[in-house]
């Protein structure tokens, strides 16, 4: 079984649409409003128009997704979202060699950057624990009222270079 990552491109938005709503399935489901979660078309292909967009495809076929993107809103640390495994994979790891490859491959090796970030909603119940497991930690969060906190979680990739710089994070 033959695992590679890569770009997304236009030619794979259709199945990652598919993917995408079948994963936020249950995100739909606990009322949380991820953009990814009723995606359309059109959402999918700025996503990898506008943003770098990452697949992990085994035997060709897409079983997860990640990308990267700015919030400059919060930090100047390159963020990922749109965090998707196909639920036929679940369970078998795809969705932390797509993290990982992201975090390291991409993120630090080669943006250089020394850290990561990601925002997520206090209201869903297994995604904080998840990445706190796999090394992010709370810095910052912001209150929509009803709809929850937002919560925004880092992971230092880079510790001699992260503890150094000024930038907003």
């Amino acid at each position: 079984m033959s695992n590679t990552y890569r770009l997304a491109t236009l030619e794979d938005a259709e199945e990652l649409l598919s993917l995408t709503l079948r994963a936020y399935e249950p995100i739909r489901k606990l009322g949380i409003q991820f953009p990814a979660a009723t995606a359309d078309i059109e959402l999918v292909k700025h996503n990898i128009t506008n943003h770098s967009c990452y697949v992990l495809e085994q035997n060709n076929s897409i079983v997860a997704t990640l990308s990267v993107r700015l919030f400059e809103e919060v930090t100047d640390l390159p963020c990922v979202w749109w965090f998707a495994v196909d639920p036929a994979y679940k369970k078998q790891g795809f969705g932390s060699k797509i993290l990982r490859y992201v975090e390291e491959v991409i993120i630090r090796d080669t943006l250089k950057a020394p850290a990561v970030a990601l925002g997520t909603s206090d209201k869903h119940p297994w995604l904080i624990p998840m990445y706190e497991r796999n090394g992010y930690e709370r810095f910052y969060e912001v209150d929509h009222g009803e709809r929850g906190k937002g919560v925004f979680l880092r992971k230092v990739l880079i510790p001699e270079m992260f503890f150094t710089t000024n930038k907003k994070i």
